[in-house]
């Protein structure tokens, strides 16, 4: 199928609320549910909201827009549409390649991640975590976690149903799916955050989360800070590119459908703070207990709450929901771009992803049981693989976006190409020193001193 021909068939969202509720799904996902809280427990709380709430707003929002704005202008996946823009050959359709590295690097854990989802569902349906203890609850992950043909059982299941909604395609499958379950997602964390907060000794967990600790700040926290952003956003994953480019290129209004995303996205990672840490501090756990704070807090906290049983099965439903929309764009980012690349149809690409991504989970799942003694760099194969796609490849991807918008796309053709389709909220030329000189050199220094 010649380029041409793609391009006329090349599906489009049926509505601005689709590419939203789309983005914000992807965004929202277990970036905010799952990530975010463990990486701000592990980096001093406060200080680290502060940090991350700083790069969203000055980095996030502007690389967002012109990630976005590449597909929307491409009208393909990365790969491709980074040759189109730049020329096949030219060393810019890295941000391409390094944005689908990475993509492929999460979605292998994401698999295991999302099996444990589905575990804990199980166990809270027989009613496992009834009457239970925060040490009983640290019991029973570690189980889990460290039996392989258990978790790999369970991952069984997203990996099919990504499978099947992301085969239906754009407007069919994935729109449909997460206008339905994105709304029912924001108001289940609502009503948990209210309860955490009713707990005796949470408020300790609130000043903790919301007071900045200036002494926790080093360029780890600034880097870790800057690669959450990043994961949760979806910049330099080439998720935000892809669903950019099915926007139509005179149609869309990106700049306001844009702010509602990253304002949504955010809004959920704070909301999920309020959930987790001031629940923490009222069953007196550790705030820096990495991965698995999610699944030894919210059993505990369940177990609190009137009709926990019922709380407990809706809300790890509505996070396995959360979790299927950041993986439904995941594997549609990869399947596009394979499908461009080697002229497939929608059915075979998915499929091929999916099968790929499965195989690819097998030495994370290892890693927190048999392999668990394998250590590299300081950290066993999950971690290694969190690391380097969350903290190096997506910020090295987000330098390279931004490098590419100053020497290629310059400022005044990308501030009239991301306000196309805008009447109103617009990219103002206040945003130049910003995006020219701020964004590129605030990256590549985080980027060199957290390595260092």
């Amino acid at each position: 199928m010649s380029n041409s021909n793609r391009e006329k068939g090349r599906e489009s969202w049926g509505s601005r609320l689709g590419f939203i509720m789309a983005a914000s799904g992807f965004a929202i996902g277990l970036g905010n549910i799952w990530r975010f809280p463990y990486i701000a427990g592990n980096n001093g709380g406060g200080a680290f909201l502060l940090i991350y709430l700083l790069i969203v707003l000055v980095i996030g929002v502007p690389l967002f827009y012109a990630e976005a704005g590449l597909g929307r202008k491409a009208q393909a996946g990365a790969i491709t549409g980074m040759r189109k823009l730049a020329g096949k050959g030219s060393p810019w359709v890295s941000i391409g390649w390094l944005g689908t590295l990475a993509a492929l690097l999460i979605m292998s854990y994401y698999l295991m991640i999302m099996g444990w989802l589905f575990a804990y569902f199980f166990n809270i349906g027989i009613g496992t975590f009834q009457g239970i203890t925060s040490e009983q609850a640290a019991v029973i992950y570690e189980d889990l976690i460290s039996n392989p043909l258990a978790v790999l059982g369970y991952s069984i299941i997203p990996t099919l149903l990504l499978g099947i909604i992301v085969s239906k395609g754009v407007k069919d499958g994935i729109e449909k799916f997460v206008k339905t379950v994105m709304p029912l997602l924001f108001v289940m964390l609502i009503c948990l955050a209210v309860f955490s907060l009713s707990l005796p000794g949470s408020f300790e967990g609130v000043v903790w989360y919301l007071k900045p600790d200036f002494s926790q700040i080093n360029a780890n926290t600034v880097l870790a800070a800057l690669g959450q952003a990043f994961f949760s956003i979806g910049i330099g994953l080439a998720s935000a590119f892809t669903y950019g480019s099915y926007l139509k290129p005179h149609g869309s209004n990106l700049v306001k459908d844009g702010a509602w995303v990253i304002s949504l996205d955010t809004c959920i990672a704070f909301l999920s703070g309020l959930v987790i840490f001031p629940a923490l501090f009222a069953f007196q756990m550790a705030p820096n207990s990495g991965p698995g704070l999610l699944f030894l807090t919210i059993p505990t906290l369940l177990d609190q709450l009137p009709f926990g049983y019922i709380f407990g099965l809706a809300f790890f439903l509505l996070v396995i929901i959360g979790a299927i929309t950041t993986g439904v764009g995941l594997i549609e980012t990869l399947a596009a771009n394979v499908a461009e690349l080697f002229d497939l149809k929608r059915k075979a690409s998915v499929w091929i992803i999916i099968s790929v991504t499965f195989v690819m989970a097998i030495p994370s799942i290892l890693s927190q049981g048999p392999w668990s003694n394998v250590q590299l760099f300081g950290m066993d194969i999950f971690g290694l693989i969190d690391y380097v796609s969350g903290n190096i490849l997506l910020t090295l991807g987000g330098l390279l976006i931004s490098l590419y918008v100053v020497f290629q796309w310059t400022f005044k053709r990308f501030m009239n190409d991301i306000n196309t389709g805008t009447v109103s909220m617009k990219l103002s030329s206040a945003w130049k020193p910003v995006i020219s000189y701020l964004i590129p050199l605030s990256i590549a220094i985080i980027l060199i001193t957290g390595l260092m």
